[in-house]
Parts: C-alpha cells; structure tokens; sequence
C-alpha cells in the first residue's frame, strides 16, 4: 500500500494504475467504495469516449455536467456481482487529491456473500497496459485483484 501511495504522488506518471478499495460495512449493510485513479488518464478517457474537446474536473464550469460524465464513465467501466447477481452501485461524488481523482460509490442492502465478481476497465480503452488494483475488506477478510486489459474481471471467495 505504501509503494501504491508513493507511485501516485512523486513518481512521473508513465505507469497507468488505479487502485480501488472495497469495505463491508456491517453498521450500514453497505459496500462502500472509494477509486483512486490518475486524473489525467481519467479525463483522457472520459473525453474520449464523449467525444469532448476539454473535460475540467478541478474547476468544472457545470458540476453536474462533470458528475455525470464520470458516472456514465464508471457504470461502463466498473461492474460488482455478488453471489452470480449484478448490483446497483451507486455514484456518491468524487473530489481531487492530486494527482488523483477519487471517487466514491455505494452498493446498498449488502448481507451477506459468498463471492464477488469485480469488472474493472477503467481506463483500459485508453492505455492497454492498465493495471486495475482491487482491495476488498469483507468481515475482518482482505483480498486483492489486479485486473488488467487482457483479464478485466475476476471473482474473489469469501
């Protein structure tokens, strides 16, 4: 986790990475989500896939414009199965912390699993050696994934 921090904040950015963290809370019956992805590449591809000229996340002249842009991003890119069945995942907000984007997300009326199958993309499209890191924390358990162009999902058994 250190390494990952220190890649996102003093190593120039020719490595593409994101690094998403997945954590059952209990209290809410929720899995809450938070992505770390290098703004730029994020934008790239956000603008690409939309056909924009410019996308401005630091300072967006329309924020709800930039919400959704992102939100479509990720509901694209970015899929959970629990147990074999797809999930609502809900867009929370983002907020920049340089030279990153995060962006946070809720899966409501999470009980219990046996499994989670994660699909990441983001950014694949963009930059084929892509690496989509996945931490999930579910009942004092921590797994991890590292999805990449070639293989964007894989499931985790708890």
């Amino acid at each position: 986790m250190i390494f990952l921090f220190w890649l996102f904040t003093l190593f120039p950015h020719p490595v593409h990475v994101s690094v998403t963290e997945i954590e059952y809370n209990d209290n809410a019956g929720s899995l809450q989500i938070t992505s770390r992805i290098f703004i730029d590449d994020l934008v790239q591809s956000i603008a690409s896939q939309h056909h924009l000229e410019s996308l401005d996340l630091f300072k967006p002249s329309n924020k709800a414009e930039s919400d959704k842009y992102l939100m479509d991003y990720l509901k694209l890119h970015f899929n959970i199965k629990l147990d074999g069945k797809s999930s609502n995942i809900n867009y929370i907000a983002y907020e920049i912390e340089e030279p990153a984007v995060l962006c946070y997300l809720e899966i409501e009326k999470v009980k219990k699993f046996k499994y989670i199958q994660i699909t990441n993309s983001i950014i694949q499209e963009t930059y084929k050696d892509q690496s989509n890191i996945i931490n999930v924390t579910y009942k004092g358990q921590v797994k991890s994934l590292r999805l990449v162009s070639e293989k964007p999902f894989d499931i985790l058994h708890f």
